[in-house]
């Protein structure tokens, strides 16, 4: 026999026993001629479905649940995120700071006001990926930002790739009030309609050995901070 008649033989054989084994569940559950129709799932009520009922407060919830995650959060107005940032920044002892090319971002003068104090400032499609492993931080806009479990949702596009958040040692991530979304129910309503691939953080990079020594910031950010807009 040929290769290919032999790996033709082989395929047969596994469907016709992948085929015997569900056979014999069918068997087993009494449905020998299988399911027609995909079931429908029950309705569950939404006061075991959600956790969090209002969208009231959904700020200081957030906020609190992050903390809980190890981020740290600050909520700022608009005309003090800037300073706010520079401060932070430099407290942390940051030079090379990398952004996605964001019209928010943009608005809010955030890029020209870092390069104008001296901070060395490149946009995504102005480096690669190795280059990234040079920066000290990574300052993103967020798509969400899930009340319920404290997270940020960074969604990934050829303008805002997804490694700004996960290479550099720091990530600085900048919240609207917008943003904010009570669970992950509305989440996935929303990445339902929108589309596209994104990366959910609960906290900074961590790891940890077989004897569970936990570690931060092995193979990604030792830092989160969130400045979260009024």
């Amino acid at each position: 026999m040929t290769n290919d008649e032999i790996r033709m033989t082989k395929e047969i054989r596994m469907t016709n026993d992948e085929n015997d084994v569900l056979t014999k569940v069918r068997r087993a559950l009494g449905r020998p001629d299988g399911v027609k129709e995909a079931p429908i799932p029950p309705e569950l009520p939404e006061h075991i479905v959600r956790l969090v009922q209002s969208e009231i407060g959904l700020a200081e919830l957030f906020a609190r649940r992050a903390e809980e995650n190890k981020m740290h959060v600050e909520g700022v107005r608009v005309e003090e995120l800037g300073g706010k940032v520079r401060e932070y920044l430099r407290g942390e002892g940051c030079k090379r700071i990398a952004v996605p090319k964001s019209g928010f971002l943009e608005r809010l003068n955030l890029v020209r006001g870092l390069a104008a104090l001296g901070f060395e400032v490149r946009t995504w499609d102005q480096m690669t990926l190795d280059e990234l492993y040079d920066y000290d931080c990574g300052v993103t806009d967020v798509y969400a930002a899930v009340a319920e479990t404290g997270s940020l949702v960074i969604k990934s596009s050829p303008e805002h790739g997804r490694a700004l958040s996960l290479v550099p040692a720091v990530h600085v991530a900048i919240v609207e009030p917008k943003n904010l979304v009570a669970d992950l129910v509305d989440f996935f309503e929303k990445l339902g309609r929108d589309g596209g691939g994104t990366t959910i953080i609960t906290g900074p990079s961590k790891t940890a050995d077989i004897e569970m020594d936990l570690v931060v910031g092995v193979h990604g950010p030792g830092k989160v901070q969130i400045f979260l807009l009024r």
